[in-house]
């Protein structure tokens, strides 16, 4: 909805509340000269009753928790308290026409006692509960917005999760110092791919002597060189199908580092691609 439209259901708001404030107010007036009030106090009484119930519902608008709780019950209790004010009044005559005597709503004692009661009572509850309600809304304070940065590297985390990938940290490392290159693998696929990786110097720890590590504590697993471990993925993952070369089952079967699985899983699916293309050639 555009602004325009938006600025006139507000003022058919304000047309249609009006309009119900005038009908209403004929009928408290009526109320407050039979409890005996003066001309004037007469004339003001709609507004401490319907003007309180404005209030609350503006308070009830700008409020959150259990100040808003507060606030709708304000609201709801003095539209209950006008509306039988004004039933009472459609259901007495003599209201009408200011011949009823004062303190007199209804015939059976009872019930007048309560709705003088409640008629009298109404302005003193708009004072306790309008200064209560404009000190909540003075003293409120919005919730504090959730960083849009944490949200969005949560998005992404979650996105690389779905696609079988490790999620992606990223702490905060000591200068850079040395930069390296992972070497390009050769292959039949002219496609090249480099990925920088970034070498961060590790700060010095102060250790314990503790002697030379023995043999046995060693590990005893060669290091394998880019061409033996494209050599063992292919081996490995010559029978799986295009959608399971993922970087993370890559790593897991050949038990080497992240990085490392991406750059393979690029490569087999580039070789995979050259071939589909020349068999499409030859055929």
């Amino acid at each position: 909805m555009n602004r325009k439209a938006k600025g006139l259901l507000v003022l058919a708001l304000v047309v249609v509340v009006g309009m119900a404030f005038r009908v209403s107010w004929n009928a408290l007036r009526d109320i407050a000269r039979a409890i005996g009030a003066d001309d004037i106090a007469a004339t003001l009484y709609p507004f401490v009753v319907d003007g309180l119930m404005a209030l609350a519902l503006v308070a009830a608008l700008v409020l959150t928790g259990k100040a808003r709780d507060f606030a709708l019950r304000v609201l709801a209790g003095y539209t209950v308290a006008s509306l039988a004010l004004n039933y009472v009044h459609g259901l007495v005559p003599e209201l009408h026409g200011g011949s009823v005597d004062w303190g007199r709503l209804t015939d059976w004692n009872p019930a007048n006692w309560a709705l003088v009661l409640l008629a009298t009572s109404l302005p003193v509850g708009s004072i306790y509960f309008g200064s209560d309600l404009v000190a909540k809304v003075l003293h409120h304070r919005p919730p504090i917005q959730s960083d849009t940065t944490e949200s969005a590297q949560i998005a992404v985390n979650r996105s690389m999760a779905e696609q079988g990938e490790p999620p992606i940290e990223e702490p905060t490392p000591p200068p850079v110092q040395e930069s390296a290159q992972v070497d390009v693998v050769e292959t039949a696929n002219p496609i090249e791919v480099r990925v920088p990786v970034a070498v961060a110097a590790e700060a010095p720890r102060q250790r314990r002597a503790t002697g030379r590590v023995p043999e046995s504590a060693r590990s005893t697993r060669p290091v394998r060189t880019p061409e033996e471990l494209l050599s063992e993925a292919r081996s490995i993952t010559e029978a799986w199908p295009v959608e399971d070369l993922t970087g993370e089952r890559i790593r897991k079967a050949l038990r080497t580092s992240p990085a490392k699985a991406r750059l393979l899983r690029e490569t087999l699916k580039g070789e995979r691609a050259a071939n589909a293309a020349a068999e499409a050639v030859a055929g």
